[in-house]
This record gives structure tokens, sequence and C-alpha cells, in this order.
């Protein structure tokens, strides 16, 4: 499944090409990952023996959960897909949503249902799935998190062709806000009654005291037996400003670079000054969206120059300046 030099520092390696940050929960993730298909392709022959560590990803709203897993699947060649938990807890059909995800992962996998049950499925929003007061068990967050718990932990599930897709080797790895967790934590944590001696590693301990414990996911609203499903447990800090504007400059697809390609397409250098991309920080920090905004920001300031770009072939240059000023248009001599 797994190549030999595809160890968890060449998966790092990897994702930082394309994520911006997040060091220790790509360190989390790379282990996770490679523990997975090094057990499946060790115990291949011997039914029973894997123990699924499936992934759990805390931390806001478009910090770059979805990325990481979406990226991983492409460096391991796997089929991904994603399900909402929001959508789950809406509907009063969740086992027929849940086996839609998995005639989804079918379909990345070109029908190939070997392929399709070592893939990889990630739940957004599974904060969302706490019951709360006045919800009928029927469509509670809490009844989703049972119907979830076979599929995750490994069961062969009947599709509406009538096929089979056994979802024991199949890598689940969640997500979620869990706004108000900290504040859990903050009250919860503290290993100050282990006695330490000055030879013993305050690091470790210091690791311990920040770790998201199953007793905080308890106490948000997360079921024991979910919880226990999600072994590995990583964190995904806020990007600050310097980070939002490497993402929008630095990774290979960098959507920067994506339009540097497609000016060049039409012979013509674009330039785009640090001070755009800061500026644009500036305003996705306003929106309170992470990453999420980059994207609109910098196509609304695209859009126009593009507009004219290709049917003027004497521009051969445009440059940026400011968010807040025209664009400069460079011709031919």
């Amino acid at each position: 499944m797994l190549a030999r030099e595809t160890t968890p520092s060449a998966i790092v390696r990897y994702l930082d090409q394309y994520v911006v940050g997040q060091d220790e929960a790509k360190k989390i993730l790379a282990v996770a990952v490679y523990s997975h298909y090094r057990k499946i392709a060790t115990f291949a022959n011997d039914q029973g023996a894997i123990v699924k560590s499936n992934v759990l990803l805390v931390g806001p709203s478009g910090t770059g959960k979805t990325l990481l897993c979406d990226t991983l699947s492409r460096m391991l060649g796997v089929p991904f897909v994603t399900a909402d938990a929001t959508s789950l807890a809406q509907t009063k059909y969740v086992n027929e949503e849940i086996e839609a995800a998995l005639l989804r992962l079918l379909d990345r996998a070109d029908g190939n249902v070997e392929k399709a049950q070592h893939g990889i499925i990630f739940i957004d929003e599974i904060d969302k799935l706490k019951a709360t007061g006045g919800e009928s068990r029927a469509i509670s967050g809490e009844s989703v998190q049972h119907a979830l718990l076979k599929i995750m932990e490994g069961s062969s599930v009947k599709l509406r062709d009538d096929r089979y897709l056994d979802t024991s080797n199949i890598l689940f790895i969640c997500g979620g806000a869990f706004v108000g967790l900290e504040n859990i934590m903050s009250r919860t944590h503290g290993f100050g009654f282990i006695a330490t001696s000055s030879d013993d590693n305050r690091n470790i301990l210091d690791r311990l005291n920040k770790r998201v414990k199953p007793t905080d996911l308890f106490e948000f609203g997360l079921i024991p037996e979910f919880t226990g499903r999600l072994p590995v447990v990583a964190t995904l800090h806020s990007l600050t400003r310097a980070m939002l504007v490497s993402i929008m400059s630095v990774p290979k697809n960098s959507i920067y670079r994506q339009y540097i390609e497609i000016f060049r397409g039409e012979g013509v250098e674009l330039s785009i000054e640090q001070r755009v991309f800061e500026q644009i920080a500036e305003i996705a920090i306003e929106y309170k969206t992470g990453a999420r905004s980059l994207r609109g920001i910098f196509e609304e300031l695209i859009t126009p120059i593009l507009y004219v770009v290709p049917d003027r072939p004497e521009i051969c240059k445009v440059e940026i300046h400011s968010l807040f000023e025209d664009a400069r248009f460079f011709r031919r001599k």
C-alpha cells in the first residue's frame, strides 16, 4: 500500500508543499496514516487483527482540515470523499446518507471495490453532532454518532446495486471547530498530581496538558463510544496574518502561481507586490473565516484585469501594487 520511501517525514515534506503551517498536526496525521496503511499491509491475511486508529482534527474553520486530508489522499493515490455531519444530523434517513458517501467513494475509485475499501472519508463539522435539548432522538446528533459507529469501526455495507463495501480498512478522519472546548480543557487539565523530579522531561508533561483528552470530548457532547473510535487527535491553530499571506503565494498550487500561469498563457507577465497579499490577509482576518475567503478576495482583484488582457495583445506585463489602486499595464516595445 505504501512505498518504502513513504515514511512519516516524507509525508510531512509533501504536505509542506501544499499546506502552510500546522506543523504538529501534520506530524500526527502523517504517523496515523503511515501506521494505518502499514497495518493493512502487515496483517492483510489476518482477519480481525487490525484495530483502526481513526483521526479527529480539532481547529477553527478555514485552518486547513479538508485540505490536509485531500492532499494526503492525492499523495497516497487513494480515493477521498468528504461528508458533512450537519447534513447527516438534519435528515431522518441517516443510513441512506452514509451509504451515499460510500457510493461517492466507490465512484472516486472508478467502481473498483478493493480500491474504495482502502480510501479516506473526511466527516466535517463533527462537533455539531452533540445532542441538544428539545431534539427528537430520531434526528439528534447523538443518534447520528451511533449510526456512524459501526462503519467507522468496520462493517460490510450493502449498497443499492447489491454490492458490498467493507469499511474495515477505510480511514475515517473527522473534523470540527469545537468552539468552547478550550474552556473545558482549561478547567480539566493539569498533571500537577504527578510527582516529578529534575530528571523528568517537562516537555512531555506539557504535551500531555495540551492534548485533548477523551473526557474533554465527553463533556463537550460526544458519546464515549464515538470518541473511542477517534483515538488520534490533532489540533490545528488559527491562521496568522503571515500564514494567510503565504497561503496565497507559497504552495505549489497557490492561487497566485495559478494565475501567473494563466497570464503566461496569454503572453503576459503578472507581478503582484507583497503588500497586496498583506491587504487581502487583513480583510480575511476581519471576515473571521480563516483561509476560506482568500480566494474570493483575490478573484475580485484579478477579474477586471483578466477581462481585458486577452483582448489586448499589446500588453506584455501587469503590475499590481495595492488592492486599492488600479493595476498598471505595460505595452510591448
